[in-house]
């Protein structure tokens, strides 16, 4: 029988991308003990590609360790590990070398008869790692090797440049990670769930007309009757977290998400924080046309952005570059939320599109089935455990009949 390794990774990037490092350790699953930590600086670089250096060193310490060995990687990074998993498309140049590099690394683990398997935890459960990665980003190398000098293999140790392993003392706690393919029914022990909010922006003049408006575009304001919708998407706010304390409000970079963010600051007695990864879709050469337009003149094209994650216009975004930024800033605001906590998000259809397809399992194709009016408001809740719900959708009671 093979033997049971786990590898705890993280990255970070204190401007993301700014100053990176990443941090790595190595566990026997059996027996709970730590064999192996890793942190090393980046220079400047994304939190994205600092959380697959995490991970290639965690493999990397493997090989040395047990090539055959069963791994399991554990990762609070839910974009890695989908695109580890073979889930979703990799798109960046830099990620896509470095998954190459990580896929590369498993392929040797499985020639020598073992397994690679990628399972999401929980932040708080990545500890070890994060603290490693945050050594990384102060500008420090680690490398223990404390498995060279347990005996736990019989090799000796062999680095020159290694400082003495240090005696350590785990806390190994039995844990159950679920499938984030499934979305059972959170246990009564899961505690208070992180609550995400989002909130699509008011009406503009272009949303009234039809007309496509990204990142990139015009960016109009609310028009008047867009800012009536703001005033009424932020009283049905205050009515779902009345009593909750210590409620965020996030918004997009776009004007419209942010006067519509602001309404909903306003009536909850808080300020707004900027953060541009929930901004629409960027639609190119293709910004400002109708879909009436868009059916006459790209009838096929107009399909292919339906269903097809790497298709983008000219200029444009691919819906597979977009999920990737919205998945990140969702993961921001439930770590921002915490246990029990509330994150409003002010933003566009489209990255809410994307939340749902991504707690829901969609393909692109049939997120598209999914509403979300002007001003509507849509309830998402995530366990620490992992489990995630859609609370409700496209919620438009506060409007009444106006």
């Amino acid at each position: 029988m093979s033997r049971r390794l786990g590898v705890e990774a993280d990255g970070g990037s204190r401007g993301n991308p700014g100053v990176a490092g990443y941090g790595a350790v190595v566990r026997d699953l059996q027996t709970g003990d730590l064999l192996a930590e890793r942190a090393a600086p980046l220079g400047k670089a994304s939190n994205n590609v600092a959380e697959y250096s995490g991970l290639i060193a965690g493999l990397e310490a493997v090989l040395e360790i047990e090539p055959g060995a069963d791994v399991e990687v554990r990762m609070d990074s839910k974009l890695v590990v989908e695109q580890m998993a073979g889930r979703w498309k990799i798109k960046h140049a830099d990620m896509r070398r470095l998954a190459i590099e990580a896929r590369e690394l498993a392929t040797r683990i499985e020639q020598a008869g073992g397994s690679v398997d990628y399972a999401w935890i929980p932040r708080a459960d990545n500890a070890v790692a994060d603290a490693l990665s945050n050594d990384g980003m102060d500008g420090e190398t680690v490398r223990r090797d404390h498995w060279r000098t347990s005996g736990s293999v019989g090799a000796q140790a062999d680095s020159s440049d290694s400082p003495p392993a240090e005696p350590a003392v785990v806390e190994v706690a039995e844990q159950v990670v679920l499938s984030t393919d499934e979305s059972p029914a959170s246990p009564p022990d899961a505690g208070k769930p992180a609550r995400i909010l989002l909130v699509r922006h008011g009406v503009t003049a272009f949303t009234e007309q039809g007309r496509l408006d990204g990142r990139g575009g015009a960016d109009p304001s609310l028009s008047e009757r867009g800012v009536a919708q703001a005033k009424r998407a932020a009283q049905g706010v205050a009515e779902r977290v009345a009593g909750v304390d210590g409620v965020h409000v996030v918004t997009s970079s776009l004007a419209r998400a942010k006067e519509t963010g602001g309404a909903v600051a306003d009536a909850l007695g808080v300020r707004t924080t900027v953060d541009a990864d929930w901004d629409e879709q960027a639609f190119g050469h293709w910004d400002g046309m109708s879909m009436r337009d868009l059916v006459t003149a790209f009838p096929e094209q107009l399909q292919q952005m339906r269903v097809e994650d790497d298709f983008s216009v000219e200029g444009g975004e691919s819906h597979g570059q977009l999920a990737e930024r919205v998945v990140a800033a969702f993961e921001r605001a439930v770590e921002l939320a915490g246990p029990g906590g509330t994150v409003v998000v002010a933003t566009h259809r489209k990255p809410i599109m994307v939340v749902l397809q991504h707690v829901l399992g969609l393909t692109t194709e049939r997120s598209w089935r999914l509403a979300a009016a002007p001003a509507s408001l849509t309830g998402v809740e995530v366990w620490a455990d992992g489990v995630m719900s859609v609370a409700f959708t496209n919620d438009t009671h506060h409007h009444g009949d106006a």
